[in-house]
């Protein structure tokens, strides 16, 4: 896996926010970054485009707040915007604990502004990070 200049930028969000989103268009290796940064930490990875995936958020608070000590990485996020307002109620209630940071990641290849558009921004939460397609500097040439 070629490495991507944003992990580090994608990492050190997630150890000053307790959420992350990274977003960019579709096929430039956002959940190749996110499995990657999943292996580092305890985590647990659903993609809400997976019909079992969705099923355990039927119950959001719960199963979410189940996994209060792990990363949980959230792919195609977009597809449940009223998810925001649950994932502010935890970051919330986690703050209170002394949970401060890396809690979630959010992928998703909505724009930034239509995701802040969702009702619930998270501001304060929240950092952004946007992943481009690869540069010509991240390739090797052989």
């Amino acid at each position: 896996m070629l490495p991507r200049w944003k992990a580090d930028t994608v990492r050190a969000r997630l150890d000053q926010f307790p959420a992350v989103a990274l977003l960019g268009p579709r096929q430039v290796g956002k959940t190749t970054l996110a499995e990657q940064i999943g292996r580092e930490r305890p985590s647990v990875y659903l993609d809400l485009e997976n019909p079992a995936d969705r099923e355990k958020l039927s119950d959001a608070a719960f199963y979410l707040g189940s996994q209060e000590e792990k990363l949980v990485v959230l792919d195609e996020v977009h597809r449940i915007s009223e998810l925001f307002q649950t994932l502010r109620g935890l970051i919330d209630r986690g703050r209170r604990r002394g949970s401060r940071a890396g809690r979630f990641l959010l992928l998703g290849s909505a724009s930034i502004d239509r995701l802040k558009q969702t009702g619930e921004t998270l501001a304060g939460r929240i950092a952004y990070v946007e992943l481009e397609p690869f540069g010509v500097l991240e390739v090797e040439f052989g």
